[in-house]
């Protein structure tokens, strides 16, 4: 008996292991159908960000689905910046490590909008590619 007491700990982690892995299934496969209506898209556990023409669209993933989504135009943007612990850094020399990675986004109004990334190179391939879309007008 002392032997099954000491396996249940492990038995309900493995059950939580399991129930984390079927959520975060269930949201990689709701972003995948979401994701088919844009030309580019990206998926990892802080955002969502998606790409059509001009449009960005971006928000938080979920089991059920993208929630919390914003919609902006690149021609409403002026400057795209890459944020890593709060410091822009270059797109060409990227630092090795950092927590607190955001793609920036400044529009003419001062509003700004940051999409959060969990992978500094993710986030520089992004940052190259709407930057040449923005500067390619």
């Amino acid at each position: 008996m002392e032997r099954g007491l000491l396996w249940l700990p492990l038995l309900a982690a493995f059950i939580w292991l399991a129930w984390q892995g079927s959520r975060e299934f269930q949201k990689v496969e709701t972003y995948r159908v979401w994701a088919e209506q844009f030309e580019r898209a990206k998926y990892d556990i802080y955002a969502v960000l998606a790409q059509k023409g001009d449009s960005i669209t971006w928000g938080k993933p979920t089991p059920k689905g993208p929630i919390q989504l914003e919609t902006f135009s690149l021609n409403d943007v002026k400057i795209i910046n890459l944020l890593v612990d709060d410091k822009i850094v270059d797109i060409i020399n990227l630092p090795e490590k950092g927590r607190k990675i955001y793609l920036e986004f400044i529009f003419a109004s001062t509003k700004q909008v940051r999409v959060p990334f969990t992978e500094i190179p993710l986030a520089a391939e992004w940052g190259k590619f709407l930057q040449g879309r923005l500067h390619g007008k």
